[in-house]
């Protein structure tokens, strides 16, 4: 059991920088609204991903099961994800204006609730997101031989995954200052355009998922869409 903590520690630290919709937004936000609308943020997600990991402990099989046989939720998930980013980038593209404005304001406000919705809602929807969590609870039962080895498996992901957001945050926000209005505007337009591509994947995924895994398994390492 406790072997397995070194490598849920391991695997909580490598997930942290696993390349999705939330990584960028998570960076973004803490570059241009600072330390504490990173950390509301970066709780939001977990919040989604402590759902996941709830229904994914409880109907590991069930869920994994429907996941393959319900390309609609893919589909949907990835429908949104693009929705957003398309959203995101136009509002972005017209907004150079009052991104320089809350650049230079000494009291900038910050929708603190606003920022722990937006990251839950742009984590749950991906639910290749679940998928991740059900192959990490299929690990923890490799390694662990009881459920509350499993258990504590996944507290010590969750935990050092939070620590090293925490981290991420706190390097992100030493850019700030570093920051001028325009490279914020391009920041921010990267973003929405990752976002769009992950959806998009997503989309790719649903409607050609024989497809897409024969592409995956012709490729000289696996990827898969994440957090």
């Amino acid at each position: 059991m406790f072997e397995g903590l070194w490598y849920a520690a391991l695997y909580g630290f490598l997930l942290a920088f696993a390349i999705g919709p939330v990584f960028f937004t998570l960076i973004e936000t803490s570059i241009t609204k600072g330390f504490k609308a990173g950390l509301f943020f970066d709780l939001g997600a977990l919040l989604a991903d402590g759902v996941f990991i709830i229904i994914a402990y409880f109907s590991t099989s069930k869920i994994l099961e429907n996941l393959r046989n319900e390309p609609g939720l893919i589909i949907f998930g990835g429908g949104v994800l693009v929705s957003y980013g398309i959203i995101s980038y136009v509002r972005t593209a017209k907004s150079f204006i009052k991104i320089a404005r809350e650049h230079y304001a000494v009291n900038t406000k910050k929708n603190l609730a606003g920022l722990f919705v937006k990251g839950f809602l742009l984590n749950f929807v991906n639910f290749g997101v679940l998928a991740g969590w059900i192959g990490t609870i299929i690990l923890a039962n490799a390694l662990t031989s009881s459920d509350h080895g499993v258990v504590a498996f996944l507290t010590t992901v969750m935990l050092t995954f939070f620590c090293t957001d925490l981290l991420k945050i706190l390097l992100a926000k030493n850019l700030k200052s570093k920051m001028t209005p325009r490279v914020i505007y391009k920041t921010k337009k990267f973003v929405s355009i990752s976002i769009i591509v992950f959806g998009g994947l997503l989309l790719v995924q649903g409607f050609f998922p024989k497809q897409m895994k024969e592409g995956i398994k012709a490729l000289p390492i696996g990827i898969e869409i994440k957090k």
